[in-house]
């Protein structure tokens, strides 16, 4: 008799152990009652911008009656964006602002969203994963190659490249004057950016200028002004150490300082001209007493002095 027993024991455990194992296979089987799912990544509800809001999007394969949870850690319910209500077939649709059902911002964070259907008894939580990020990007460096450059296109210092890094992957923006002139393709944390003098497509004219430095982030957030980083650089083109010369003897010979990244440039003087290099121009006076200008030329870019031959 224990025999007997024992062995319908196992009977009934193997058809227990069959009888599950059809229901998990049938369930994998089952095609889920929602497809074509998508998630915002990033929110940001300070931002004021494209990502102030979670768009959760998905369809239904028959209508029900849903509820829709907005789950924080521990999967903690923080806000409901719907309860009980009726959807038919089709693409639904729901909008998070990143508040609580109390009416304050949740803490940033991980959340996902989890779908309950009535009338099929199925609870869905998305794998999607909505980030909620309030924290602007810092700069915590910014250094340029160069304090002056010449963008004369001719290959010789022709631009400003700034190496930088971030507290965060974010995408850089450069600001002149409040005129938006770089913004980076990709967000980085480490990386650098290259100006070449050019704002609204316009080279601009010798001087100083300031560039400051932000960066938003993948959620919109942005460097506030106050705190981005300023860096001070200057264009410049051909110059002359000076702009009169006086006391000249006729004839007699004189240098002038050129500063310049060219390796050649042009002169003129009177009605003699010639081609020239280095930061000492050395020419020789008119052999005529009289006022003349002597300009220095390298591409486009010029510079005059006044030459008086007593």
């Amino acid at each position: 008799m224990q025999r007997l027993l024992s062995t319908a024991t196992i009977v009934g455990l193997l058809i227990a152990t069959a009888a599950a194992f059809a229901v998990t296979e049938r369930l994998k089987l089952t095609k889920s009652p929602i497809t074509s799912t998508i998630v915002s990544k990033v929110l940001s509800p300070t931002c004021g911008c494209a990502t102030g809001k979670a768009k959760i999007t998905f369809k239904l394969r028959r209508g029900d009656v849903i509820d829709v949870t907005v789950d924080g850690p521990g999967g903690t319910p923080v806000r409901l964006l719907a309860v009980a209500e009726r959807f038919p077939a089709g693409r639904v649709v729901f909008l998070w602002n990143g508040m609580t059902d109390t009416g304050v911002r949740a803490p940033d964070g991980i959340y996902r969203v989890q779908i309950h259907l009535v009338h099929q008894h199925r609870t869905i939580l998305l794998p999607n994963k909505i980030l909620l990020d309030t924290i602007p990007p810092e700069v915590l460096s910014a250094t340029p190659n160069r304090l002056q450059f010449s963008p004369d296109d001719d290959r010789q210092a022709d631009s400003v490249t700034v190496s930088y890094t971030l507290s965060e992957p974010a995408h850089v923006i450069v600001y002149l004057d409040g005129t938006r002139i770089v913004r980076t393709r990709f967000a980085r944390v480490k990386n650098t950016f290259s100006w070449d003098g050019v704002v609204d497509k316009q080279l601009l004219p010798p001087g100083t200028y300031t560039l400051s430095i932000g960066a938003v982030d993948l959620a919109g957030n942005a460097t506030p002004v106050a705190r981005r980083a300023r860096i001070l650089v200057q264009i410049r083109y051909i110059v002359l150490a000076s702009h009169r010369i006086v006391g000249l003897a006729a004839g007699r010979r004189f240098d002038i300082g050129v500063s310049t990244d060219a390796k050649r440039y042009r002169w003129t003087l009177g009605a003699r001209s010639g081609v020239a290099s280095g930061p000492d121009l050395v020419l020789r006076a008119p052999v005529k007493p009289g006022r003349y200008r002597l300009k220095v030329t390298e591409h486009g870019h010029s510079d005059s002095a006044v030459v008086v031959v007593g």
